[in-house]
């Protein structure tokens, strides 16, 4: 594995790891696979490999009598009207299928990284590490509130419209009709890769289904948040006030500008126009408009060799048999429907949006692969029932370089939510899971893992939605023993620590969803992958 990373190119590095990654899944069922082909050969996959490992968990120990979830409590409401029965503590470890043939493929079609957790948890490298094996990376979600960073060489890449695949020959990368794009800010990602010498010429496609977030855009999103703060320091949302919220709405009510207007400059003015005294009429906006019309005519030349038809372009690809990767942006516990409302991001950022911000359908989508971080992070307001706010938190943050990319927001770190991850699981049955930054973890005498929430004395099936029961549960965990090694040098999962290895073991076995690899640092050579038995 070493050896991929001498003095290769970068894109011959990227391809020599994801061979190596392409040849040992064919060799051993958990050891860097892409995917099983079917639910029930994934799940007898994990059921095969947690048997083997035998796993017990009479070593550690828990901050409550019982970690395990019990049965469902019901909401206030329901409580009302009948109080449920509450089971004994079950295992943690998920049911598990034990029957079916286990079918492996090195590589399926079309695949999909999204985040488990809520943002920040590593998409862009795991992209740039296989995004040399597809022939389009797309973006299907969100705008330049999303802040994707890939590290090459020592050199730093952060993206914030653009696929990560982008630094690769191969990939052609498309910004998908779910989309919502700031067109200065794409040209500035665009113009700082010529600085860079990256060749992306006739690689970048963009739908011209996409909605255009302008700068008024921008100042409505600061007028709101900044209202939101007026007598209550904590009533904003903590948006990256980059105009994504605005932006989404005027696309939900129906008077946005889609990407495709800005390439008919005769009707441009008077569309322009509408949706500025639309603005007009409930903030105090003052809007040039000659300017932004003959600066929206010069940027629409500039994009005119790169807008598509996405959803023709993109099924047209599947149908010739192209692979294709979903870049993901936010996370799930962001999603407009599954996060934590409302303190969440404006679009659906769960496999959902892959599917309504391409126009692919779901049987087209071969499985997805969950981010996840060893530990919680979280950018913004919302709740956040791990979040550590001692010594501790601040270390991490510190060692983790937890700062966000888009904004330079210090995030809020907290111990691993096993239980939303296994939420996050529910919504998008990952195929498996990335665990990043265990690196970060190193030196510590013990580490928690959040196993179930606790809400007036009974356990939760699931994670809740309303504020009121996050702001009152109580966190189970399960403390398990630290390692004092450096293991950011490790390529192999058999190499880490047998503590890290445990760690490691035990949430993937209360999450119910194999690990494929494990992270451990910043560059794209910095992953622990499991050996051919």
């Amino acid at each position: 594995m070493r050896a991929f990373f001498g003095s290769t190119s970068p894109s011959a590095a990227r391809c020599a790891v994801g061979q190596e990654i392409s040849n040992i899944s064919h060799a051993h069922t958990i050891s860097f696979p892409f995917f099983w082909a079917s639910q029930a050969g994934r799940t007898a996959v994990l059921s095969r490999n947690l048997a083997a490992r035998n796993y017990s968990t009479a070593t550690s120990t828990t901050t409550t009598e019982e970690a395990a979830p019990a049965a469902a409590v019901a909401t206030p409401a329901a409580e009302a009207v009948e109080k449920p029965k509450v089971e004994e503590p079950k295992p943690a470890t998920p049911k598990v299928e034990k029957k079916g043939n286990i079918s492996r493929v090195a590589a399926e079609q079309v695949i999909a990284v999204m985040g488990g957790q809520w943002g920040d948890e590593g998409k862009g490298k795991l992209v740039d590490v296989l995004g040399a094996n597809f022939d389009i990376i797309a973006r299907c979600a969100g705008g330049s509130n999303a802040g994707h960073t890939v590290i090459v060489e020592g050199k730093k890449y952060a993206f914030h419209l653009l696929p990560s695949g982008i630094l690769h020959e191969r990939p052609v990368c498309l910004i998908g009709n779910g989309t919502v794009v700031h067109v200065p800010t794409l040209l500035k990602e665009l113009t700082s890769l010529d600085e860079k010498g990256v060749n992306y010429k006739g690689r970048v496609k963009l739908s011209d289904r996409a909605h255009v977030v302008f700068d008024f855009h921008q100042q409505i999103d600061a007028f709101l948040e900044d209202a939101a703060k007026k007598g209550n320091k904590d009533g904003s949302i903590g948006t990256t006030r980059k105009g994504i919220g605005p932006a989404y709405g005027a696309k939900i009510g129906r008077v946005g500008i889609r990407v495709g207007d800005l390439r008919f400059p005769d009707t441009l003015p008077e569309k322009l126009t509408k949706l500025v005294e639309y603005y007009q009429r409930s903030f105090p906006l003052e809007v040039n408009l000659n300017h932004e019309i003959e600066a929206y005519k010069a940027f629409a030349h500039k994009l005119q060799p790169m807008i598509v038809d996405s959803v023709h372009y993109i099924n047209k690809a599947y149908g010739e048999g192209k692979r294709i990767m979903v870049e993901g942006a936010n996370a799930t516990m962001l999603d407009i429907d599954f996060g934590t409302w409302p303190y969440v991001t404006s679009s659906n950022a769960s496999i959902g949006g892959a599917v309504t911000g391409l126009g692919l359908a779901p049987s087209k989508i071969d499985g997805v692969i969950g981010i996840v971080k060893a530990y919680t992070t979280r950018v913004g307001a919302g709740p956040f029932p791990t979040e550590l706010k001692d010594d501790l938190g601040e270390s991490i943050r510190k060692i983790g370089h937890e700062f966000g990319t888009t904004t330079g927001r210090p995030r809020r770190c907290g111990w691993l939510d096993a239980f939303a991850i296994k939420y996050a699981h529910m919504i998008n049955n990952f195929t498996l899971l990335n665990l990043t930054k265990l690196d970060v973890l190193s030196d510590l005498d013990e580490i928690k893992i959040a196993t179930s929430y606790k809400y007036n004395g009974e356990h939760l099936a699931s994670y809740p939605s309303n504020l009121e029961i996050l702001d009152q549960v109580e966190v189970e965990y399960e403390t398990l023993p630290g390692w004092k090694k450096d293991v950011s040098g490790v390529r192999y999962f058999e190499d880490l620590p047998a503590e890290a290895r445990k760690y490691v073991e035990r949430v993937e076995q209360l999450v119910g969803c194999p690990i494929g690899w494990v992270g451990v640092g910043p560059g794209r050579e910095a992953m622990a992958i499991r050996k051919p038995k």
